[in-house]
Order: C-alpha cells, then structure tokens, then sequence
C-alpha cells in the first residue's frame, strides 16, 4: 500500500517550522507575489530560502504557489519571480551561490542550489513560463483550474506535469475513476481538511464585484461568509431579513471538510497527496491538524484495527482547531442543504495559542515568545507533534530581564515558564477508544523542583494552548 504525503499549508517561517515538526511530508507556502493568498503574511525570498533549507535538512519538501491567474501586466514580473525561484541563493544575492550559473551547454543548475521541490501553477502561460525559465522545478495544476475529469489530467501530463490538484467537486468515486485511466506517475492531490469555496473551484467573482479585490489574484474578501438580506425591487432601501434564527442567515457560508475519519477511503481512491487548507492559518491550527493526520495515516498504514480503535482520539483532537462545523464535502455525493451553514458565520474556536517553547535556559525556564495572556496558577496544556498532551500548571514566569512576574499581558514579548506536571495523555498509551473517549490522563512527574513540586520537562518545539473560557 502506497504512503500518501501529508501537505500541509504555511503562512509564514514559524509555521513551517512548526508543520515540519508535527509531521508534514511536505509543506506548501507563497511568496509575496503571485500567490492566491495576498492576505497572507507570505515569505520574502530570504525567508523562503531558509525555510527550505530547514525543510530538507529535516527530510522535507517546500511547494510554492505561483497560481494567480496572470494579466498582462502581470507577465515580466512572473518572469523574473520564475529566475529567483530558480536559484534562491543568487537571488538573495548571498555570495556562495551569486556565482551558480546554469550549465552552457545544458541549462542545467547545480543540484545544491536552493529552490522548492515544485510549483503550484493554474495558469497555461504562467505554465509556459515556468517549463522554460526553471525546468528543474516539477509543476503541479493547481485546483484553480478546475481539472474535473481524466482528459483534463491527461492533457496537464503530456505537457510536462507530475501532479494535479482535484477539483473539491469530485467524489472519492469519480477521483477512483481518474486514477485509473492517467499513469501511475501522475499524482493526483486532493484537499481534506479544511474551508470549503462556494464558488466552483474556488474561482469566485463575488470579492471583485462587491469591493473591487480580486480573488484570482490572492486579494478574496470572502463575501460568502456575509450576512444577507433581500431587497423588493419596488421598495428600495427596505431589507428583508431572510431568518433561520434571530441572527439571520448566511445563505453561500459553507461548513469546513474534514476526512480524518475516512482515511481508508481516501487511500483506496488513490489520492498521492492529502493536502490540508489554510494558508492564512496559526501556528497552533497547523501543529494541531498536522499531527492529528500524521497520527491518523500512520496507525492506518500501521494496523487497520489501530485506526479504527483511535477514530475518537483523532475527532476530538481535530476539534480543538479553530474550525467551522465539519462535513465531507462532494466525497460521498453531491452536498445537500446540511452542508451550508444558515445561522452563523463564526468559527468554533475552543483553544488559545498561547505560544511554541524556543529554548530551555539555563535555570530551567521554558522561554517563548508569548501570544495571549495567561497567569501563574492557570492549567494549561503542552502538544507535542507524536501525539502526547501534557496537562500541566504554571508555576512561575519570569520576563526577559529575568524578574518574577505574575502574567504577561502583552503580546509578543519574551516570557519564561516553569510547570508543574498534572497530568499526561498520549494516544499511544491508551488500551481502547473507550479510554481516549474519557479522556484518560495519567499522573506523573519528570523531576522535581527545589520546593519538591513535581515538573515536566518540555523541550524546544513544544507548543502551548489553554481551554477558551478557562
């Protein structure tokens, strides 16, 4: 049985490195050009050049998304993007690469050049361009180009594609149907968790009309998340609540996609790469979804009955990411009514990031950069990416300067911790889904600090979240 790629999204440095950590095969990001997510804190080539350089030294693959849909005036600067992608050392103008050449003869770059290890692309020419200008770099089709059938995936690999990204319209039957009639180097990415676009594909007019930003060059507004009503053409200026409940309706607001439940499905269609939404999305979100999946296909891979006994460890986890409700999307059939959303627009957010430990200093404080406030004596938990949470308590913090204190209330400065363990969880551990189920945590300490409390020892790369509402 073939090992599906985990693809998981990255808005910035930091949460690459945190995909790569909780269990990505590959990570997919944009630059600060050409990318379908404007909004986006996207990469500078600086930042690109060394979050690929930490993906392959940790064994993982970076794609880039180069899938606007270009206009003319679009096209020298594509051109130019193409080349510094090409060699992300010469165009970072660092002086061991700025001499690399491509080969006279060949064209060819030498193979320790930095660069991704494919392009996300929907556009032909952009296509074009990119087979000319750096032919070393594989090119995936992107979703945005609405490949619904095998004649669409067959004609993308005659002209030099090694993958296409389904359409979200298509079932596991008809993406079986696909793999069947394309070779079987072709790959074929699908989407499995994540927002769903309630426009075909993705490709939305709704953002450029209402506010003249174009969702087909990164620049979405996301109008289907509105809240409408209706006008009467002759009583202008007289809306029309359309109810569901007292807060209105949201008549285009889809629910999120979520597999984790339908591993072996996805696997039996043949999908190569299972590729997770979210290129705007936390640290937090990415570490939770990405070891909830890694979790998720590896027991699979691993043992069926494994798979099945841990379903409830995977649908809980995979809950505590900011999300929409759930639902499956085309999958298994056309969606009915049930897959809209009519009576909100918010997100289920259950979770605050609180921050990713950088280091362990030398008295043994956990030191991060701190994103929401939180205080001494609250409880608090610590995700590691192989599937263990530790319940712990925060027994002292300290700011940078080292003095003592009591919370931190400001965003982004320097904060270290100790905790004291409560207790742990690991899925690993658990005897039957009925104990995951009760949330079976353990007791136990990993040392003890001068005062005899019992503490955990965290490492760099752990992350913390605390329940909303504690």
């Amino acid at each position: 049985m073939k090992k599906p790629e985990l693809l998981i999204p990255a808005a910035n440095l930091e949460v690459l490195k945190t995909a790569v950590r909780y269990g990505a095969d590959t990570v997919y990001i944009g630059g600060d050009a050409f990318s379908l997510r404007a909004k986006a804190d996207n990469f500078s080539l600086e930042d690109m050049k060394e979050g690929i350089e930490y993906a392959h030294a940790h064994g993982v693959k970076v794609h880039v998304t180069v899938n606007i849909l270009a206009h003319d005036y679009d096209i020298d600067a594509v051109k130019k993007y193409l080349s510094q992608l090409r060699d992300l050392g010469a165009a970072c103008g660092h002086d061991e690469a700025a001499g690399i050449r491509p080969d006279e003869d060949t064209g060819s770059v030498p193979e320790n050049v930095t660069r991704p290890d494919a392009l996300i692309i929907a556009d032909p020419g952009i296509f074009a361009l990119a087979r000319e200008i750096c032919p070393e770099i594989d090119i995936h089709i992107s979703t945005q180009a609405n490949n619904t059938n095998y004649e669409t995936y067959l004609f993308w690999h005659r002209l030099g594609a090694k993958r296409v990204v389904s359409a979200r319209e298509l079932s596991l039957k008809e993406i079986a149907d696909i793999r069947a009639h394309i070779p079987d180097d072709l790959e074929i990415e699908s989407f499995i968790h994540g927002a769903m676009c309630i426009s075909y594909s993705g490709r939305c007019l709704l953002s450029n009309y209402f506010t003249g930003r174009d969702a087909n060059q990164g620049a979405c507004t996301h109008p289907c998340r509105w809240k409408y009503a209706v006008v009467e053409e002759t009583r202008p200026g007289e809306y029309l609540p359309v109810y569901e409940n007292d807060r209105g309706t949201f008549i285009f607001n889809s629910k999120d996609l979520c597999m984790v439940g339908h591993i072996p499905e996805l696997i039996e269609a043949g999908i190569d790469s299972f590729k997770v939404e979210g290129r705007m999305k936390t640290a937090l979100y990415v570490a939770t979804v990405a070891r909830v999946y890694r979790q998720a296909i590896d027991d699979y891979l691993a043992d069926p009955e494994k798979y099945e006994k841990n379903k409830p460890w995977y649908m809980r986890e995979i809950a505590a990411c900011t999300h929409r409700q759930y639902t499956t999307g085309f999958y298994f059939g056309k969606p009915s009514s049930e897959t809209q959303i009519y009576d909100d627009s918010t997100y289920i957010n259950d979770y605050t990031y609180l921050g990713t430990i950088a280091q362990i200093d030398a008295d043994g404080y956990a030191v991060f950069e701190q994103k929401n406030k939180f205080c001494v004596g609250d409880e608090i938990e610590v995700i590691r990416p192989a599937g263990e949470t530790l319940y712990v308590k925060v027994t002292s913090m300290r700011d940078a300067e080292g003095c003592e204190i009591e919370s931190c209330p400001h965003a982004s400065t320097q904060v270290g911790v100790k905790l004291s363990i409560v207790g742990r969880e690991s899925v690993a551990d658990t005897a039957d889904a009925a104990d995951i189920a009760d949330t079976a945590i353990t007791g136990g300490s990993d040392g003890e600090f001068a005062s005899g409390v019992s503490f955990v020892a965290v490492e760099p790369g752990d992350m913390m979240r605390v329940k909303s509402g504690r």
